[in-house]
């Protein structure tokens, strides 16, 4: 029983640490997108699809890297980087449909923002420890 409740322990300890670890390279890739957006439209004169696209990329390789190596101690392999890629795309459409849903009920694209904040993280954190990751 005690062994039991110790590995429940150390569980959720890795867990938390996961979710820490996953919180902080998320906002490392966003970082990263934002300065490679910023420099590719101001410093190269690229317009904004195109700066956004080529910094998505970026900051997806970046993410699957950090996130695979540290947030989940992972390898880099084909199989994960196939479901990360995937996670990703359904992050990428739900945060569209979230931002949908804000707007088809008129409020500020900031509460679109904020759905996005609140739901997709925590859905793909969810899917990459269940399933990219096992």
């Amino acid at each position: 029983m005690c062994s039991t409740i110790s590995d429940l322990d150390l569980g959720s300890q890795q867990l938390i640490r996961q979710v820490r670890r996953f919180a902080i390279s998320g906002l490392l890739a966003t970082l990263l997108h934002t300065v490679v957006a910023v420099g590719l439209i101001r410093l190269l004169g690229m317009s904004e699809p195109p700066a956004n696209g080529l910094a998505f990329a970026i900051a997806t390789v970046f993410s699957y890297t950090i996130n695979t190596l540290w947030s989940f101690s992972s390898a880099l392999q084909g199989r994960n980087l196939i479901r990360f890629v995937c996670v990703s795309i359904v992050g990428g459409v739900l945060a569209m449909a979230m931002a949908a849903v804000a707007a088809a009920y008129g409020l500020h694209y900031l509460a679109g923002i904020g759905l996005v904040v609140m739901v997709v993280p925590p859905v793909t954190f969810v899917l990459h420890h269940f399933w990219t990751y096992r």
